[in-house]
């Protein structure tokens, strides 16, 4: 099953965005709040069945976050049928 994320709210220092199928059902959400030098990811899936494809997805979404601004502190929890997941942020060289 393909999962895609659906725009739901965004502001400079935050966004909400649903989980859907490639059949437009809302599954899971991603949230991000900035403050300072400070970011807090989290999101939630509500199906197990699909960890893999939801962590794909996830992944390169903080990823990119974690540029937004030089020195961000991340702190995220990332949750998959209620059981946290590991979401692994590469640090760029400088």
């Amino acid at each position: 099953m393909e999962l895609f994320f659906s725009p739901e709210f965004y502001k400079e220092d935050g966004q909400v965005l649903n989980v859907v199928t490639d059949k437009k059902k809302p599954v899971g959400y991603m949230a991000f709040l900035k403050k300072d030098k400070k970011m807090y990811v989290y999101g939630h899936l509500e199906e197990e069945g699909v960890a893999e494809d939801f962590k794909d997805l996830v992944s390169p979404y903080i990823q990119g976050l974690t540029k937004i601004e030089d020195e961000i502190e991340v702190y995220s929890y990332i949750s998959v049928g209620g059981k946290k997941i590991e979401i692994q942020i590469e640090e760029e060289d400088k």
